[in-house]
């Protein structure tokens, strides 16, 4: 599969960037009017926006906040166009992230996750930071490391 996860820079990109986000993360959920492209989490700095693209089309995206005081890198806003779920553009989009947070010196990965993605999580390697009250948390944080752990 030949994808790429791209920096967010150019106009394109920040329109696929927020309407991707706006649309799978709020609407499909029932969230209208609520989301906010210029918030300013998305361009602080050690914040990472990315968008996955294959071919000509942007299919996913992302955010990687890099926090260098609990070298941790957190996915944010995960994810995939609704006509390509379940083909392996998810896995593609994570696996490139992790590389990306790796290069830049993090080994240990965080995700607050739905309670639909949990299957997608815990297939890649990531479980519960806190696996005994995980159940009674809206968006439970899953972790990984580079080790697996």
């Amino acid at each position: 599969m030949d994808v790429s996860l791209e920096q967010v820079q150019t106009s394109e990109q920040w329109e696929a960037y927020h309407t991707l986000r706006r649309t799978i993360l709020f609407e499909r959920r029932g969230q209208f009017g609520v989301y906010d492209a210029n918030h300013p989490d998305d361009r602080r700095d050690n914040h990472h926006p990315r968008v996955l693209r294959y071919g000509d089309q942007y299919v996913g995206v992302i955010r990687i906040d890099l926090d260098t005081e609990s070298e941790t890198a957190y996915f944010r806003r995960v994810a995939i166009a609704e006509e390509l779920r379940r083909k392996g553009f998810g896995a593609h989009l994570m696996r490139l992230a992790e590389e990306f947070a790796a290069s830049k010196g993090f080994s240990r990965f965080a995700a607050s996750v739905a309670k639909d993605a949990i299957p997608f999580y815990q297939k890649l390697g990531y479980h519960f930071a806190d696996e005994e009250n995980y159940q009674k948390q809206d968006d439970p944080l899953m972790i990984k490391g580079l080790s697996g752990n």
